[in-house]
């Protein structure tokens, strides 16, 4: 396993759609996703998509730790090829979102509160997942990149976003959120 390169914004491997994986278990694919594991849990995130590291592929790699949790409950890691995410609803909230490719920064973004998940799993298996809150939010993300899409892109109100250092030593209250 080796730790990749995370394309940063600005790189057009992050702006393009993704091709489908045609052979989930074929080996450059098995590479990828061991590398891919190996970058996520390096950099510390909580997701990462195949463009993130200049593979242009639909698949994306996330868990939920138990301190992100909340009413969803921790996922443990998962690896989703040529995923789909479907909104289960029209309810959306504000929350905070940070990317590996956009480094230091991070910013208040609308999402649905629930999705359904469906993919291929590391042997072809077919996945089906309903998920809430933070869970939904990371999945949305990481397909955001299977279509060149940075959530930067999604904002609608661009005081909230900043620098996380700024940010932890001046907090900005959501709307509806009391600090």
């Amino acid at each position: 396993m080796a730790i990749l390169k995370i394309a940063r914004m600005g790189h057009p491997v992050l702006l393009a759609r993704a091709a489908e994986v045609e052979d989930v278990r074929a080996a450059e694919g098995r590479r990828l996703l061991a590398d891919m594991v190996a970058t996520l849990k390096d950099a510390g995130g909580v997701g990462l998509a195949a463009p993130q590291v200049f593979a242009s592929v639909r698949l994306f790699i996330f868990y939920v730790p138990e301190s992100r949790a909340g009413s969803g409950g921790a996922l443990p890691l998962t690896a989703v090829f040529n995923p789909v995410v479907t909104p289960l609803d029209e309810e959306m909230e504000l929350g905070w979102e940070g990317c590996l490719s956009i480094p230091g920064l991070r910013a208040a973004v609308p999402r649905y509160k629930k999705v359904r998940l469906s993919g291929l799993g590391i042997e072809g298996e077919a996945l089906n997942m309903v998920l809430e809150g933070f869970a939904a939010r990371v999945v949305q993300h990481e397909a955001d990149h299977l279509d060149g899409m940075m959530y930067p892109m999604r904002m609608r109100d661009f005081r909230y976003f900043g620098f996380n250092e700024e940010m932890d030593r001046n907090p900005v209250p959501l709307p509806g959120e009391v600090l």
